[in-house]
């Protein structure tokens, strides 16, 4: 039976008292080539939106920030109940890696960008996941050794599609087909682009370190194990500090000639590098001890991200893609020597193509071990030639866009698998057609979340570059706008009116569950919008919406017309590189008049006429997240902001009581991560989304103390909740495990 008001009232006091007990002083420790960014879609923009909103502005992220985070919320205990997942099953998300089970017949294993290392036993049809849950689900790499052992490297080498903040903690072993898992090694790598097992001794491990995006130093290079990873000696070292190996592979028929791929790529608060002096590919003919740079033809001035190929039917021939320092397409180069000379081949529009502006994103080359002049390069679409790259045709509509890993299965002639941004696919013609996409593959990364007390199954949100998708009308989860899903809404009286935006503030609206969609953008009044431009009901009257810009607008007929009711409410555009100057939150009060909005310059305004006056209450913050107001009191609101603060004192959480006239710092206890969303629960809980997972919390004497909402939920960024308070639950949407519900009290 459902608690009435006054059985929630006490279920909030038992949670505060159990926060006061839990978390009381000393009973627990302390967990311990320059190019601007691009702003027309592709992964550019989501890593800017990224990494902008996570970095203190004119700072970069601190060394070791997500680890950091991590642990400290690994310290605090959990509260009761359990999280369950509620799909997608059917949409996927970004595989970065490949491997298949040298014993197993027809099981693979994808690694997913956010969200862990899977396998699957029926040849890429379902998964199942192999990957500790509390461990960093950021993953690079994953490869087996002949005598089945497993090695996965995490942190995603690939600078883009919005989980470019989340390095990873190295690598790590597994003999047991991924039931365990054991460190092994090179944990300040910031992510591993590729690994490689000597299949004449399975102990014998050659590992990319790829670097940290934002920091020098740490582990960078090819690094060589002969011990299963329990130690490791640098073989080939990198020319500058922010130079990193982003690819390591063997020659299949010299198994003492080793390649390897350096890459210069660094971000800094204003501009990134994603090419230089130190880009490049190298060779080794002793098994790793020693390398040279390869020239004769190659491009060896500054050069951007380079994808190499290896054929194994014809010895020596090579395939290389050079990407430019701008992000352009530079070249495609094959070699009959190994490598010793390189001719370029005719350059091919649609291949240039295929690169768009983001050459980095892919760097990969997979020639058909039974024929040297079948290759495939990725790209947007993924590309192909028979002929060794006299002509080249785009697979653009069987297989998701955005190619990222290829494996071609030595069991079963013919079939290949790919992993991509919609998830793994099958061929059994070679890569030549005839994909099948796998059913169950549970790791969608999402922006937003959409929930309707008039039905708990129905649950709708923006997914990163598979659109806005919806849980009916399926069968399954499936997508009813394009683009890289953003802002979702359902009408809470109406399920059947729905909103959902993509990139910059593109939005539609339906009467019919999205079925038809009419697009409401031209309508409203704006300068500048947001990657993630916010639209939000009022909370008594849903027909009446606010969509911020630069000014905040305001409809009354559902979204079919809009006024603007705010000057500018941010300090105008900021640095070149992404469009600072955007309002990036609003909440509404129940008064009818009271409205909050929040900038992602650290502004928070108020208006208590509706907009004919707008006071500025708080300036010079990161990145503002979400304001939640009381619905008691619209003077009384709550405000996240983003930021990863390594040790700053700057606040994570704040309220205000009075209208913004003064600010009390709730953080508390918080891990030091990145909040993205607070809401406001019965009784005055606070639950708060982060970077590491979800927290609730209570205001105990002036002092907020938090502690891990429940159990089930995999360490990974929570983006935003949806609190249904006719149902008493939250739904949340993950970054890389789909979305989550949890039973409040």
């Amino acid at each position: 039976m459902r608690a009435g008001r006054s059985g929630r009232a006490r279920v909030t006091a038992a949670l505060a008292l159990a926060i006061a007990g839990l978390l009381a002083p000393g009973a627990h420790a302390a967990g311990a080539g320059i190019q601007d960014d691009d702003e027309d879609g592709g992964p550019a923009a989501p890593a800017e939106y990224s990494y902008v909103q996570k970095a203190i502005p004119g700072q970069s992220l601190p060394r070791h920030a997500y680890d950091s985070a991590a642990s400290q919320a690994a310290a605090l205990p959990a509260t009761p109940g359990t999280w369950q997942s509620a799909g997608p099953t059917n949409i996927g998300g970004r595989v970065v890696s490949l491997a298949l089970d040298p014993s197993r017949p027809d099981t693979v294993y994808a690694a997913a960008a956010s969200g862990g290392l899977w396998r699957s036993a029926d040849a890429g049809q379902t998964f199942e996941p192999v990957w500790p849950a509390q461990q960093t689900q950021a993953m690079g790499a994953v490869a087996a050794a002949p005598d089945g052992t497993l090695f996965a490297g995490t942190g995603e080498p690939n600078p883009g599609g919005g989980s470019v903040t989340y390095e990873g903690t190295g690598i790590y072993r597994s003999t047991d087909h991924g039931r365990s898992w054991q460190q092994a090694g090179l944990r300040d790598s910031g992510a591993i682009g590729a690994l490689d097992v000597d299949p004449r001794r399975p102990r014998r491990v050659l590992a990319a370190a790829t670097g940290s995006l934002y920091n020098a130093g740490g582990d960078r290079g090819v690094y060589l194990s002969d011990d299963s990873g329990s130690s490791w000696r640098r073989v080939l070292d990198v020319p500058n500090g922010f130079t990193g190996a982003v690819d390591v592979q063997r020659d299949p028929t010299h198994a003492d000639r080793i390649y390897a791929v350096l890459w210069d790529h660094r971000r800094e608060p204003d501009k990134r590098a994603y090419g230089g002096t130190g880009s490049g590919i190298y060779r080794s003919d002793d098994g790793g001890a020693h390398w040279r740079r390869l020239g004769g033809g190659l491009p060896t001035a500054d050069t951007g991200r380079t994808g190499l190929g290896i054929s194994r039917s014809e010895p020596g021939r090579l395939y290389a893609v050079v990407g430019a320092t701008d992000g352009s397409f530079g070249g495609l180069f094959t070699s009959a020597d190994g490598g010793d000379t390189w001719t370029r081949l005719p350059d091919n529009p649609a291949l240039a193509d295929s690169q768009s502006s983001y050459s980095w994103w892919f760097g990969k080359v997979w020639v058909d071990p039974a024929d040297a002049r079948h290759v495939h390069v990725a790209g947007v679409a993924l590309m192909t030639t028979k002929d060794g790259g006299a002509t080249w045709t785009a697979e653009e509509t069987a297989v998701h866009a955005d190619q990222h890993a290829m494996i071609w299965d030595p069991k079963r002639p013919g079939r290949v698998y790919l992993g991509d941004d919609g998830g793994v696919y099958r061929s059994d013609a070679r890569g030549d057609g005839g994909w099948t996409k796998a059913a169950y593959e549970p790791w969608t990364q999402l922006y937003t979340v959409a929930a309707t007390p008039q039905d708990t199954s129905r649950i709708s949100g923006g997914a990163q570059d598979n659109g806005s998708i919806r849980s009916w009308g399926g069968p399954g989860f499936n997508e009813y706008l394009g683009g890289d899903g953003l802002q979702n809404l359902i009408d809470p009286t109406d399920k059947n009116k729905v909103y959902a935006c993509y990139q910059y503030g593109s939005c539609f609206r339906s009467t019919d569950g999205g079925t038809t969609l009419t697009e409401y953008t031209d309508s409203t009044t704006a300068d500048r919008r947001n990657w993630l431009t916010p639209v939000q009901f009022d909370p008594v009257a849903p027909d009446v919406l606010y969509y911020g810009g630069n000014r905040l607008n305001r409809s009354t007929d559902g979204g079919a017309t809009w006024t603007p009711i705010s000057p500018d409410l941010t300090g105008g555009p900021g640095r070149d590189t992404y469009p600072y100057g955007t309002i990036t939150t609003v909440a509404a009060a129940r008064d009818g008049h009271t409205v909050w909005a929040g900038t992602d310059d650290g502004r928070v305004w108020v208006t208590r006429d509706l907009g004919g006056r707008w006071t500025q209450v708080l300036a010079g913050q990161p990145w503002v997240t979400r304001i939640a107001v009381d619905p008691a009191d619209p003077a009384t609101a709550y405000v996240s902001l983003s930021g990863y603060r390594a040790g700053s004192p700057q606040p994570h959480v704040l309220r205000t009581g009075d209208a913004g006239a003064s600010w009390s710092d709730l953080s508390g206890n918080l891990p030091q991560a990145p909040v993205n969303d607070v809401v406001l629960g019965a009784g005055g809980v606070l639950y708060a989304a982060t970077d590491q997972g979800v927290f609730v919390g209570a205001v105990i004497e002036g002092r907020a103390r938090w502690l891990r909402l429940g159990g089930g939920l995999p360490l990974v960024p929570v983006d935003d909740l949806s609190y249904d308070h006719t149902n008493h639950r939250l739904v949340a949407a993950t970054f890389g495990r789909g979305f989550y519900t949890f039973r409040t009290p």
